[in-house]
């Protein structure tokens, strides 16, 4: 029989799923109907005016779709449902979410291409500029806002400004920044972005989202290759009832609300950017000094996740992994090809108390080999 655990052994350092609080947490330990306004209206409406709220001042020109699923699954609906067949979507990558998606791209036969960049450069708005110059067929771009491969942070504002000016429609994947990072997508005139229940908002995996404009997200009425993930659907559905067109993740819903509310008390924003910036600062200041060096140079690193070198060459991460775990902190594995790197998330239910005390473990434990 399962043994119920009332409080996490460890802190997930990762970028998410991640640590929440036990008000999330306990936000799941009760059901409800899917028919009833106090799910509907009260709770799955609520968190979408909210969630507009949060990505711009301009409410009216934006709305939400909730979908089932992982980010990836939004990601998809969203490439699925917006480009039409005749259309051609640039896909920026240096990373594996980037790559994730270029991978859907060819499974859905969508038309693309690809600027793709080492996992340690940013885009330059001026290739892409001249990109779009030079192929005129190209109707969509497709960036990922912080590339959790590296903890890379692209430009999310140059890269708007140089696809809008061409007149294309952008979608931003900003799956592991929404939430965490101050932002307005009606400034950058930002078509389409995708996030997720699972990241800087705090909550739990299950579904993800797509804040877009109203009247981009009215064209695209039978584009969908998919029945499950086709965007319009879903919207026009939710917009109409509040009712999602097939099974909701109820107890997921409801636990993002209680995210929501904590995002709101915690300051916001702003607030929680500011945490997670101490969190990164305290992290790269004190793994410097027990002699880590952190793969990204400073002005391309976000406050999300931090890749780490190896610090000598017979380091051997997973007993590292293992007595970090037993000492009470997860963290990652590298996951880029270059260099063997490994991850420290910094976001989730995670304080600058954490990151000191992690950071006194390390020490403790250090050095680990392979000898060792």
């Amino acid at each position: 029989m399962y043994e119920f655990i009332p409080d996490n052994p460890y802190i997930l350092l990762t970028p998410g799923p991640l640590s929440t609080s036990k008000g999330v947490r306990n936000a799941l330990l009760r059901d409800w109907c899917t028919w009833d306004a106090d799910y509907n209206e009260d709770i799955v409406q609520n968190i979408r005016r909210r969630l507009v709220a949060l990505a711009t001042a301009k409410t009216e020109d934006y709305t939400v779709v909730l979908m089932q699923g992982s980010g990836s699954f939004s990601v998809e609906a969203a490439l699925g449902s917006i480009i039409p067949p005749e259309g051609k979507v640039l896909m920026l990558t240096n990373g594996a979410y980037g790559k994730r998606a270029v991978k859907m791209a060819k499974v859905l036969k969508i038309n693309h291409t690809e600027y793709e960049l080492l996992e340690t450069e940013a885009p330059d708005p001026e290739k892409v500029t001249a990109m779009l110059k030079e192929d005129p067929g190209i109707t969509h771009v497709v960036m990922v806002h912080c590339e959790t491969t590296t903890g890379m942070l692209n430009p999310l504002e140059e890269i708007a400004r140089a696809v809008k000016a061409q007149g294309k429609i952008f979608i931003a994947d900003a799956m592991s920044s929404f939430g965490g990072i101050p932002m307005d997508i009606a400034e950058m005139d930002i078509d389409y972005l995708v996030s997720s229940s699972n990241k800087c908002i705090q909550g739990v995996p299950g579904f993800a989202f797509v804040i877009a404009k109203r009247n981009e997200l009215k064209k695209c009425e039978g584009i969908a290759r998919s029945l499950c993930l086709d965007l319009y659907d879903q919207w026009k559905e939710m917009d109409k009832t509040g009712k999602w067109r097939y099974t909701s993740p109820t107890h997921i819903v409801r636990a993002f609300y209680q995210a929501l509310d904590e995002l709101e008390a915690e300051g916001g924003i702003r607030a929680r950017h500011a945490r997670y910036q101490e969190n990164q600062k305290l992290l790269s200041e004190g793994m410097t000094e027990l002699g880590f060096e952190a793969l990204l140079p400073a002005e391309l690193q976000s406050p999300i996740i931090t890749s780490f070198l190896y610090p000598e060459a017979d380091f051997n991460f997973g007993t590292f992994y293992k007595k970090m775990k037993e000492r009470g902190f997860v963290l990652y594995p590298g996951k880029i090809s270059q260099v063997d790197t490994f991850r420290i998330g910094n976001i989730g239910e995670v304080y600058p108390d954490d990151i000191r005390r992690l950071i006194k473990v390390i020490r403790e434990i250090r050095p680990v080999s392979s000898h060792t």
